[in-house]
């Protein structure tokens, strides 16, 4: 190791910035974050600072004369950046007088170099290859933001504004110690990584004997309903790959693909419990009681849906399951198959001047179609997206049709959407039951409406003389 990674206070002087360009305004912006006041020196004498809050700007001197010259009186570092000769004069005048310098791509010149900064407020990771490869610096912080939750430095600040009080309290050590890694790695941790800050502090408050909490070998359990998305594994969030590697057990549906599940930590149980329409399965009551009851003997239980666990995954029912319980749980959202599925087959489900509203709605079977009012359906300008409408697609048919829409209207089947085995079937609405049969194997989801003519399989059949005279004949029947 030939740099010692340090942590300097830009609070306690100003840093000289020598230099001009994109450069020099790349280093304004990483010493503005830190709260640095900063004397700079132009070279090129333009003092571009766009871009910068007005809070930033304030803490930025543009200085003019000879940097060379320039007064080093309380100066705590000295940085160049785009100088060209002048950088290498000033990293001789900074030694002279013992300061830390860095001069740009010049490791000769220097006696300090910049890292690759993840920056999560109170939490900062610094990766550094001693100046070798500032590339790999950066795909190595890249890989850490990844990793890092969002509000780490919320939980950092978090816990240090109770540290001082709750030390008073908790004069052994190792019990300190135990007490903040309850406090991480549990619920009140993950609270504050949630956003939900006031509710974390009133459960940390409500510890009235924090040296007893410290030493309980009772581990405290919960649970987070992830959305899988619809089948490819690049699709799940940051947020619920955490989840899944830190899970000790996690409980599956029927419809998440092995990819997602190789995504699981190894030594994690997996438990399935979805089902697939038409088959049995243990019933979400009985769901519920083994979710409870994990929580419960302390583990971390991920709730593994596809889809959206709010997007007909009956995740609503399982958090008012556990709430009742007295388990603590959260929710990570994931890409529900009707996103999933117009993004890779090119279908906006919206479109300027043409489709202004979206519905999502759910056909299990043809007695569910048979249920829905279809007369709320029949604006042109609506999209319609129908979730596990495979079986019941005669019914949609019949209820858009009796209730007005046209059957010229584009649909599309998209089954197995997002996965190696994405299949397509478009068309018109009269069409429908046919399009389904060409259909190999779901889930699938049903598109309906005039957006589905710009998606890449309508484009790819060449029928927009179909939707162009479906268009026409709108445009007939209005004029009559």
């Amino acid at each position: 190791m030939r740099y010692l990674p340090v942590f300097l206070d830009l609070k306690t002087g100003p840093v000289l910035l020598v230099g001009a360009g994109e450069f020099a305004r790349a280093k304004l912006r990483v010493l503005t974050a830190a709260g640095a006041q900063i004397r700079w020196y132009a070279t090129d004498g333009h003092h571009e600072l766009s871009g910068l809050g007005p809070a930033d700007v304030a803490r930025i001197e543009p200085a003019t004369g000879d940097p060379l010259a320039a007064d080093l009186t309380g100066v705590i570092a000295i940085l160049c950046a785009g100088a060209g000769d002048v950088g290498v004069a000033m990293s001789v005048r900074a030694k002279a007088v013992g300061l830390p310098v860095n001069v740009m791509d010049d490791l000769a010149h220097s006696t300090f170099i910049f890292p690759a900064i993840v920056d999560r407020g109170d939490v900062v990771v610094a990766v550094g290859t001693g100046g070798a490869s500032p590339v790999v610096a950066r795909r190595v912080r890249e890989r850490i933001e990844a990793l890092l939750p969002a509000r780490i430095g919320d939980l950092a600040s978090f816990i240090g504004g109770f540290r001082k009080s709750l030390h008073a309290r908790i004069p052994e050590f190792s019990l300190r110690r135990r007490f903040w890694e309850r406090v991480i790695d549990g619920p009140i941790g993950a609270l504050v990584l949630e956003g939900r800050k006031d509710e974390a502090e009133s459960a940390l408050k409500q510890i009235s004997n924090p040296s007893r909490y410290a030493g309980s070998d009772e581990t405290q359990g919960g649970v987070t309903l992830v959305g899988a998305g619809p089948g490819d594994p690049d699709l799940l969030t940051v947020k619920a790959l955490r989840a899944l590697q830190d899970a000790d057990i996690v409980f599956y549906d029927e419809l998440v693909s092995a990819e997602i599940l190789d995504r699981i930590r190894r030594d994690a149980a997996r438990v399935p419990v979805g089902r697939r329409v038409g088959k049995p399965g243990i019933g979400q009551d009985a769901i519920n009681t083994r979710l409870i009851d994990a929580a419960k003997s302390g583990q971390r239980v991920v709730r593994l849906k596809g889809g959206d666990a709010f997007v007909f995954g009956r995740g609503g029912e399982e958090v008012e399951a556990l709430r009742s319980a007295g388990v603590a749980c959260s929710v990570v959202p994931g890409i529900t198959a009707g996103l999933g599925g117009a993004a890779q087959f090119e279908v906006p489900l919206t479109f300027r001047h043409e489709a202004l509203r979206i519905t999502f709605l759910t056909a299990h079977k043809a007695a569910d179609a048979e249920t829905v009012d279809w007369s709320t359906l029949t604006d042109r300008k609506m999209t319609i997206v129908v979730y596990m409408g495979m079986t019941a697609a005669p019914s949609v048919r019949e209820g858009l049709l009796a209730a007005g829409r046209s059957p010229r209207t584009p649909v599309g089947v998209f089954a197995r959407v997002t996965r190696p085995d994405a299949q397509a079937a478009v068309g018109t609405l009269d069409q429908l039951p046919e399009l389904v049969a060409t259909i190999e194997a779901g889930p699938a989801i049903l598109i309906i409406g005039d957006v589905v003519a710009h998606s890449a399989p309508w484009r790819r059949k060449n029928l927009n003389q179909v939707n162009l005279n479906h268009v026409i004949s709108d445009l007939l029947e209005a004029a009559e």
